[in-house]
């Protein structure tokens, strides 16, 4: 049963301004299960209604659109009290075999536009692969109401287990034509492969959750049951040393140099690289403007005294609609082009483990972190919006207090090496 609401005045614009702002909603009963909110922030004028439903044993809760506190209401985006009321008990008389019927394909498409809306444009490029390839064919046509907690735990686990898929090749008839790579096998890999079925699953549970909060799906209590695979993200950071870095420039083709060179003094990834213009390095301040990020926020990477220099050296006398960084005749660096040239730059430099293009962004971030560059600075020159992903791959690089007193005190035992013994050398 739904508990008891304590009955709050929203009749008028004058009463409303009497309630506490905050992030708790206040709620007045309409009929049974069935509740009208207001909700104001401390420092806004205008208010907002929602509508709160209590269905099987949980409650659910959207927002309806605004309350006519300073706007005349107009029944569509500003709602007076009685235009509210009729707004929530509309929703409330909705058909239940309508919100029965959707499928999980159909909630992938309905929150692949809600992100297009939002101009998250990575998001949706999440959604269109990783739906094609691990959710559909297994889900696709399920419907929602028919999940189980159970069904979504056994696709997780199966799609930890399954082999990581390359780059698909297409056949005579243009169709993409799956590729496996081999079964996983040591604890690192995986590692990997749980880690990746996570990232899959937080797409179809933000699909499945965007369904439930638009009033699609009377319960989601299936997938909150379902939990991620732990501890798999402590991924090992491959990053260059100083030296590593400084033979991978000189390998480079002289065409690839300059957009190495550039990955090394920004930490910016090859996509926000590729689409640079000259106008977007900004000499007098010191920064490169990145306008289009994975996260759709645009920033400003503030630059060395060294990258400045490459920088200006590298822009000098080019006009500003320019793309940045070129190849061939003038053509711009597309996708996946720079995959084959930093291949053979680390095989030149005999860099050994390898490491891919992305590996530069860590080599900046992990050189950075060492140098006692504070986390949060760190995030906000990589376009995080917080420490988290800084903390996870590159806090145990930053100098702490427990690393500085351990090495200060910790015991020593007068233990002196054996100069006897030396490393072996291995012939190349």
């Amino acid at each position: 049963m739904s508990g008891t609401v304590r009955y709050a005045k929203l009749e008028s614009p004058t009463a409303r301004a009497k309630l506490r702002p905050g992030r708790q909603p206040h709620w007045r009963a309409i009929t049974e299960g069935l509740h009208l909110g207001y909700q104001r922030w401390p420092r806004d004028g205008e208010g907002r209604w929602l509508v709160r439903r209590y269905a099987a044993g949980k409650y659910s809760q959207q927002p309806l659109g605004s309350a006519d506190d300073i706007r005349r209401a107009d029944g569509a985006g500003v709602l007076s009290w009685e235009q509210a009321q009729a707004q929530a008990r509309k929703q409330s008389e909705q058909p239940k075999g309508r919100d029965d019927r959707l499928t999980v394909r159909e909630a992938l498409e309905q929150y692949k536009q809600y992100k297009q809306d939002q101009h998250q444009p990575s998001a949706v490029a999440d959604v269109n692969s990783r739906g094609a390839v691990h959710i559909l064919p297994a889900l696709g046509d399920v419907r929602i109401s028919d999940l189980t907690a159970e069904q979504l735990r056994r696709w997780l686990g199966a799609l930890a287990s399954a082999p990581a898929q390359s780059r698909p090749k297409r056949d005579k008839e243009g169709n993409p034509k799956p590729r496996y790579r081999a079964k996983p096998e040591g604890d690192d890999e995986r590692r990997a492969r749980r880690a990746s079925a996570n990232r899959t699953w937080t797409i179809l549970r933000a699909a499945l959750n965007h369904a439930f909060h638009e009033g699609k799906v009377a319960s989601d209590l299936a997938w909150r049951k379902v939990k991620p695979f732990r501890e798999v993200d402590a991924a090992r950071v491959r990053y260059l040393s100083i030296a590593e870095a400084q033979r991978l420039i000189n390998a480079s083709d002289p065409e690839f140099r300059p957009l190495v060179r550039a990955a090394l003094e920004t930490g910016a990834r090859f996509g926000e690289l590729a689409r640079l213009e000259v106008h977007d390095f900004n000499p007098d301040a010191g920064t490169v403007a990145i306008r289009k990020s994975k996260t759709g926020r645009a920033r400003h990477i503030v630059l060395t005294d060294e990258g400045l220099a490459f920088f200006r050296q590298h822009c000098a006398g080019r006009a500003g609609h320019e793309p940045m960084f070129q190849r061939g005749e003038g053509r711009g660096w597309e996708k996946s082009k720079q995959a084959r040239p930093m291949t053979e730059a680390v095989t030149r430099a005999k860099i050994r483990p390898t490491i891919s293009f992305h590996g530069l962004r860590h080599t900046w971030a992990s050189l950075a972190v060492m140098n006692n560059v504070p986390l949060m600075v760190v995030a906000k020159n990589l376009g995080h919006a917080d420490t988290r992903m800084v903390e996870r791959h590159y806090g145990h690089l930053a100098p702490s207090f427990v690393a500085e007193a351990i090495r200060a005190g910790a015991p020593r035992f007068g233990f002196k090496p054996d100069h006897k013994v030396t490393t072996l050398q291995v012939r190349r």
